[in-house]
């Protein structure tokens, strides 16, 4: 029987066992051996969780939806409420402000339509509030209907924070004027500061912020530090995070492009009636 490589002294692979222990080539290529099985090991393990993970993401996003349309009074779970209560998902042309029909919202990826020039337009500069350099043609919006009055839209909203790129949504009331909640389910910034964004309490800061300005432009957003309750920015501002003024400026930025022309702005002017 043939003997194997690592048996026979003859091949370079014996003759590299046969070195002592402590000799440095060995040393060296036991090194290389246990970094290439551990690589193989972690991207294995990247690649077989990576599915799982997709879908812990997903279920963060649909719960941020379910969090903020369970604002409404009388609503207690967004998802699981009266029959006469439901969430409708729909496609719309950010351009023009219509539905688009043929697009079926359980399908479309607006992140990843984004990146796509034949999905998505430049957003030149000057108007990226945002700091999001390309916007999708199309984006999925979320109403709440009761019968068929309109009760809340839920927008998604995403922008350049301190660290990180910020993903959330932001809900409206039924007639627009007024939030009725923000809720970011994807960001890294940092923790303790303008991580806390995720705090309750900060976000609770946001019911009932008037959301448009005098002249009909986008008012609500973050202040620079405490918002005194008689301060006429009091309607439209929330507290500011302490020590996290980029992550503050980048929600007030972020709000105020998707409200504004580039954003949702036609398809809050053109929003079909839906209150009966």
């Amino acid at each position: 029987m043939p003997s194997s490589p690592a048996n026979n002294p003859s091949s370079w692979f014996g003759r590299l066992l046969a070195l002592p222990n402590d000799s440095p080539l060995k040393a060296i290529f036991v090194t290389l051996a246990v970094c290439f099985v551990a690589s193989i090991l972690v991207a294995g393990s990247a690649v077989l969780l990576k599915p799982l993970q997709e879908a812990n993401k997903e279920r963060e996003r649909l719960a941020r939806i379910d969090e903020i349309a369970a604002l409404l009074p009388g609503v207690e779970k967004a998802l699981e409420i009266e029959e006469s209560i439901r969430v409708e998902a729909r496609v719309v042309d950010l351009a023009t402000g219509r539905y688009v029909p043929s697009i079926d919202p359980a399908n479309f990826d607006q992140r990843s339509a984004a990146k796509d020039p034949s999905l998505s337009v430049p957003i030149p500069p000057e108007r990226d509030l945002a700091q999001i350099g390309r916007r999708a043609n199309f984006a999925v919006v979320y109403l709440v209907l009761e019968q068929e009055r309109l009760r809340a839209v839920i927008i998604p909203v995403r922008g350049r924070g301190f660290g990180s790129m910020l993903h959330g949504y932001l809900g409206l009331s039924g007639d627009l004027r007024t939030a009725i909640g923000l809720s970011f389910y994807q960001h890294g910034e940092t923790p303790g500061l303008g991580a806390l964004i995720d705090d309750p309490e900060w976000r609770s800061m946001w019911q009932g912020k008037r959301v448009w300005a005098g002249a009909g432009d986008p008012g609500i957003g973050v202040a620079e530090g405490p918002v005194e309750p008689d301060s006429p920015e009091a309607e439209y501002l929330v507290e500011g995070l302490t020590g996290a003024t980029w992550t503050s400026r980048g929600v007030t930025n972020l709000l105020r492009f998707w409200l504004g022309s580039d954003g949702f702005g036609p398809f809050l002017r053109n929003i079909p009636e839906r209150r009966g």
